[in-house]
């Protein structure tokens, strides 16, 4: 009998020899090709579709689209296609599918009338013959391989990074990373276990047993990793968690926040990192109990370190622990996180 959670474990395991996979000559061609035919199609602006774990995936990719290629981004409202039957008038736009499966109608449909509007359509996915792909004018492979456990980790942390090469490689013109970014994208498979290997996340699970809720909480390119972390504690443990980007938790939750909500939050090196300097001292006020996941100690909250990287890389090490913990808590708490109750890996929306 298999015990429970190894599958999860075993994915979470696979996900620096995933990087270094991706990051080979075979898979980085492919995403180069694509990359190069944005580049000279020049879309005007930049749409994502996606569900669940994929969407906070197609978040972190939003980010990178502003910040790096200085386009608007956006996630779109499946619904205003399935549901309402409106068509948007995606002509100038790059509008990229976020599927692990690629197996979701609603994606397929926002995809098929993009495409049908004249939009540049590609879709990135874990599975090259779904509909998804085949709908799309062009594909990305994330080639994460089969994920056991029906909670998704390593195919979230492949679309992470399928994404950064893809938006790099349109910023580079020719779809071709430079010397520089491939030489620091080399790093992360050791980096990545290096951060595994950190007892630190299943140590914390058993303070967390107990918790009625929960709070995640970043800005920039943390927020997407703080969504992530939160959706990972309600799957496997079925501990209410709420999500904010550090700007907004000070807009009015963080009142909520006190010494029986533990707070966990999301601090890089970098200018997102940097704002939460505002936020930190706030929960101290609160004497909220705060587990910062960065690279430096904070003044009165419990660390789970991670390797000090770039801003834009940090999404791919900083959810690694916080994957480990949503697997030891569930565990703590009697739970499968194999096969959360009510879950399949494949949802069917409309």
């Amino acid at each position: 009998m298999t015990r429970a959670g190894a599958g999860m474990a075993a994915d979470i395991d696979e996900q620096p020899a995933g990087y270094e996979r991706l990051l080979s000559s075979e898979h980085a061609d492919a995403i180069a090709r694509v990359a190069a035919v944005i580049a000279e199609r020049r879309p005007r602006h930049v749409v994502f579709t996606a569900r669940g774990t994929s969407d906070h995936a197609a978040l972190y990719g939003a980010y990178l689209t502003e910040i790096r290629l200085g386009l608007p981004a956006g996630l779109a409202s499946p619904s205003v296609v399935t549901l309402y039957d409106a068509q948007p008038d995606l002509s100038d736009a790059l509008v990229v599918g976020v599927s692990q499966s690629g197996g979701s109608p609603d994606l397929t449909e926002v995809l098929k009338a993009a495409r049908a509007s004249g939009a540049l359509t590609v879709a990135v996915t874990n599975a090259p013959d779904s509909p998804l792909t085949h709908v799309a004018e062009f594909s990305v492979d994330i080639a994460a391989g089969h994920e056991r456990a029906v909670a998704a980790t390593k195919t979230y942390t492949a679309e992470l990074l399928a994404l950064l090469m893809l938006v790099e490689g349109v910023r580079a013109g020719d779809g071709v990373l430079p010397a520089e970014e491939r030489a620091a994208l080399a790093a992360l498979p050791e980096l990545a276990a290096q951060t595994l290997a950190d007892p630190t996340p299943a140590q914390l699970a058993p303070r967390y047993r107990f918790a009625a809720q929960l709070v995640t909480t970043g800005r920039g390119y943390a927020y997407p990793t703080a969504r992530e972390a939160a959706l990972k504690l309600m799957e496997t443990s079925y501990l209410p968690a709420l999500a904010f980007s550090g700007a907004d938790l000070l807009h009015g939750p963080l009142a909520m926040t006190d010494p029986d909500v533990p707070v966990l939050a999301v601090v890089g090196s970098g200018p997102g990192g940097r704002s939460m300097g505002e936020v930190l001292p706030r929960l101290g006020e609160r004497r909220a109990d705060v587990v910062v996941v960065g690279s430096a100690d904070v003044e009165g909250a419990t660390r789970i370190a991670v390797p000090e990287v770039d801003e834009r890389y940090a999404p791919l090490l900083d959810i690694l622990p916080l994957q480990r913990l949503a697997l030891a808590l569930a565990l703590a708490r009697g739970e499968d996180p194999d096969a959360p109750r009510g879950l399949k890996k494949v949802t069917a929306t409309r």
